[in-house]
């Protein structure tokens, strides 16, 4: 699937919608995306600062399918485990930044043949309307050869 196609299906994704999550770009080669979500009446939590569920969200699948999109079909590509840091409460527009090196996903390629599974991590922040680091998520990703180690 095209970058295009899949930036329209994640903004048409219902939690997506209910979150007020929106998925600004996505690059034609799957290298960067842009993650925003707008403060909503929906979308706060009891102190009317943004629902940390939601901040968590906003970050959830995009190392993952930056991943198989760059790894191609040979791998399998899962989330495995995810951790969030809540920094300052959120209020207002907030922002999550990916990007992913050509280096990285070549060290991560060469990784997974040779040890048939690497569980690379990644970190991504969350950061509101003036730069503020807001939350701090950090994903680790199972990725997995389909193929024989090297040397078997």
């Amino acid at each position: 699937m095209d970058a295009r196609s899949l930036k329209l299906l994640l903004n048409l994704y219902p939690p997506y919608m209910g979150a007020g999550i929106s998925v600004r770009r996505i690059s034609p080669d799957y290298r960067s995306a842009v993650v925003q979500m707008k403060q909503r009446w929906y979308n706060l939590n009891y102190v009317r600062t943004h629902f940390g569920g939601s901040l968590y969200a906003m970050t959830d699948p995009f190392y993952m399918l930056m991943l198989i999109h760059n790894l191609g079909p040979r791998f399998i590509v899962w989330d495995q485990a995810a951790a969030i840091e809540f920094v300052r409460p959120g209020r207002g527009t907030l922002t999550a930044r990916f990007a992913l090196e050509s280096e990285r996903v070549e060290e991560i390629r060469a990784g997974a043949i040779e040890r048939e599974r690497v569980h690379p991590e990644f970190s991504v922040d969350v950061r509101d309307e003036q730069d503020k680091l807001v939350a701090r998520v950090d994903k680790t990703i199972y990725v997995r050869w389909k193929g024989p180690p090297r040397g078997k």
